[in-house]
């Protein structure tokens, strides 16, 4: 029976070791910068922050920063208008 320990029981801490380290790659893939976290919380509106509150701060950050894309292309378009005007 110690026989059959002292085996079993390296290999298990390994199989242990590999879980560990394929769930801290999934973690390390979802963390996010912390300038980004607070841009967010400083400019989200509501409907983001109630996305936060719902769905989690990915897919938060996501809507995030679609809005703030689209908002740029807009002033761009915006500035090419006036820059042509002028």
């Amino acid at each position: 029976m110690q026989g059959l320990a002292v085996v079993l029981f390296p290999v298990l801490l390994m199989l242990f070791a590999l879980a560990m380290e394929r769930v801290e790659v999934r973690l390390s893939q979802l963390t996010v910068r912390q300038q980004e976290v607070e841009e967010f919380l400083d400019q989200a509106s509501n409907d983001e922050v109630a996305t936060l509150a719902k769905e989690g701060f990915p897919r938060a950050l996501a809507r995030f920063n679609r809005r703030r894309k689209a908002r740029s292309g807009l002033e761009t378009d915006d500035e090419v208008d006036s820059q042509r005007a002028g």
